[in-house]
């Protein structure tokens, strides 16, 4: 879903809703990120445009003019000369060229997307963090009338000579520590909004979490960015190597030159009259450090290959590690929910004993706030999900 102005950050916790890897990317909308970081990518991406069209005409060569004015002592002489000396045929390096300049326009452009995904990805990681302060400030604010009625109970025992003070002490430094925990959350939740306006200009609460789904490692491997990323470098290389290796072997070039003297100073020995030399020359180059230079290039591409085939094993590895991570998190969340259910027969038991009179409203208060804690951890495990989901979706493309 795409992000959306809401009044308040919401987090649809009932369930994952079933969304497609497009539809799931949408979350990635760059409308988070501020206009001045989105005008910087804009402007890489044209940069890397031109970077890659002044690569694709790099084995073109330049056409010279040259103009000299003669000043000599007994004639002086004008004369302008327009000359070109153009590669024809490379042993086919000059398609390979053309070749490696695409490939390290596609290898720029996905890692310009990378870079824009992992910000975006940063600034979901911050408003989901906000969402679980914010839960957390809720449960810390429950604690905390827990810790309230504890001391209220530990004094009236120990007035009452049931207890030592000991106890009503220990409930103090209880009271004291989530008081001070619950100063903590709302600086750290501070701390993230912060954060979160270092990456956009807008409020926080203007956008909506996504929820996202489980998919298959299949589907991860093949949308994955940074093995596209890879494979583009893999091809980038490829191409250099056959460009070095087109570099020794022999090569063709057509040559144009046209000359005309404007002035010749009634210079007899000089013809006034335009020059025109057409050609072509074979070159074969003759360089100790040939096979060198060739046998780096192809290593080269060979690790790149070798990178490629470890990263995949990196990112299957990812992969399962998150999937376990989410295993472990589902496991906690149906051990809250067998709390959650105990503490609904507790509570039964504990109304009709507070009618009986034998249990007292604090009683009744301490667990009901217990609960509500147990049903606050349900969300909180819900947050930390998406937030595992949320690390694998920013590695699709």
């Amino acid at each position: 879903m795409h992000l959306i102005k809401s009044s308040k950050i919401k987090l649809l916790l009932s369930s994952l809703i079933c969304i497609n890897l497009y539809a799931a990317n949408d979350a990635f909308d760059d409308k988070i990120i501020s206009d001045k970081r989105l005008k910087n990518f804009e402007l890489s991406g044209e940069q890397i445009k031109e970077d890659s069209s002044k690569l694709r005409k790099d084995w073109i060569n330049p056409i010279t003019y040259q103009y000299t004015n003669n000043l000599g002592e007994e004639y002086k002489t004008q004369r302008s000369v327009i000359s070109i000396n153009q590669p024809i045929f490379q042993s086919g390096g000059i398609y390979q060229a053309i070749k490696y300049a695409d490939s390290t326009y596609k290898y720029a452009e996905l890692d310009l997307e990378q870079q824009k995904k992992e910000l975006i990805k940063d600034a979901l990681n911050i408003l989901y963090n906000i969402e679980r302060t914010n839960l957390n400030i809720q449960k810390a604010k429950y604690t905390l009338e827990n810790a309230k009625i504890d001391v209220n109970r530990k004094k009236e025992q120990v007035l009452n000579g049931f207890l030592d003070a000991s106890y009503l002490d220990d409930a103090l430094l209880t009271l004291n520590t989530t008081k001070h925990n619950l100063v903590d959350l709302k600086y750290q939740k501070q701390e993230l909004i912060n954060n979160f306006n270092n990456i956009s200009s807008k409020e926080y609460t203007n956008f909506e979490l996504p929820t996202f789904k489980l998919f298959d490692e299949k589907e991860f491997l093949e949308n994955n960015l940074n093995l596209k990323k890879i494979e583009a470098d893999v091809m980038k290389k490829g191409n250099y190597s056959y460009m070095t290796m087109a570099k020794y072997l022999p090569s063709v070039n057509a040559y144009y030159t046209y000359s005309k003297y404007h002035e010749i100073d009634d210079n007899s020995s000089l013809d006034k009259d335009n020059t025109h030399t057409v050609g072509l020359t074979l070159n074969i180059p003759l360089d100790s450090r040939t096979f060198n230079d060739i046998q780096s290039k192809k290593i080269d591409y060979l690790k790149s290959k070798l990178n490629l085939e470890n990263s995949k094993d990196d990112e299957k590895t990812f992969f399962k590690t998150k999937l376990d991570k989410i295993a472990m998190i589902d496991e906690r969340l149906q051990i809250t929910k067998d709390d959650l259910e105990v503490y609904d027969s507790i509570l039964k038991i504990i109304n009709e004993e507070k009618d009986a009179q034998i249990k007292t409203q604090s009683d009744l208060d301490t667990l009901q706030n217990s609960q509500k804690i147990k049903s606050l951890d349900l969300k909180v495990y819900e947050i930390d999900k998406q937030l595992e989901l949320l690390e694998m979706y920013a590695k699709l493309q």
